[in-house]
């Protein structure tokens, strides 16, 4: 598809998303915001195929934190976070759940991936308070440009520029550029061509 199709394209998505950015804004002062979001995500991320891809980036455009027009992003991928932010040129797989998180551009994130919003949000101090009651802290983990996370990954941290993260990887701690790391916790196997 030539570059005025897809700008074609992307103008008809963009229409066809007014309704649900209008009624998005509308709700936004009378609800909690990142549940109004998280549902308008649940509802676009049935739309199948390319189209359901142009439709969301249309919708998030106009309500995340920042969304490139230049990216995919898959069916069954939901957002948690309003905030989030997402850069031009990246993939995002299919069935991904993003938390707060910047994902800069150029990175591809396999099917399944799970960011979440840092590693503590759910606090489990109190034996006698149950865990979904003794709250935590939501933080915004960034994807470093030129990134690969492989199918199933979850990252709780940080991940460097040009980095691959392997398949099922689990990655708790920050990763550093140029990195590849895989496991359960991630570790570094090459960092820019010196195993570890």
């Amino acid at each position: 598809m030539n570059s005025f199709l897809k700008s074609l394209f992307r103008l008809f998505m963009t229409l066809l998303a007014a309704p649900l950015i209008v009624i998005y804004w509308l709700l936004r002062p009378v609800s909690r915001a990142d549940q109004l979001f998280a549902g308008f995500s649940q509802l676009l991320s049935l739309v199948p195929g390319l189209s359901g891809s142009y439709l969301r980036v249309a919708f998030y455009r106009f309500t995340m934190g920042a969304c490139s027009r230049d990216l995919y992003i898959g069916f069954g991928t939901l957002f948690s976070q309003q905030p989030t932010e997402l850069g031009s040129g990246c993939y995002i797989g299919p069935q991904c759940n993003i938390g707060l998180c910047t994902i800069e551009k150029n990175c591809l994130l396999g099917s399944g991936v799970h960011i979440l919003s840092g590693r503590n949000q759910h606090r489990f101090d109190g034996s006698d308070t149950p865990i979904r009651l003794q709250g935590g802290v939501f933080t915004r983990v960034t994807v470093g440009e030129n990134s690969w996370i492989g199918n199933g990954a979850i990252v709780m941290a940080n991940i460097g520029s040009r980095c691959v993260v392997g398949a099922g990887a689990v990655v708790t701690r920050d990763v550093p550029p140029g990195s590849v790391v895989v496991g359960n916790p991630a570790r570094v196997v090459d960092a820019g061509g010196e195993p570890r």
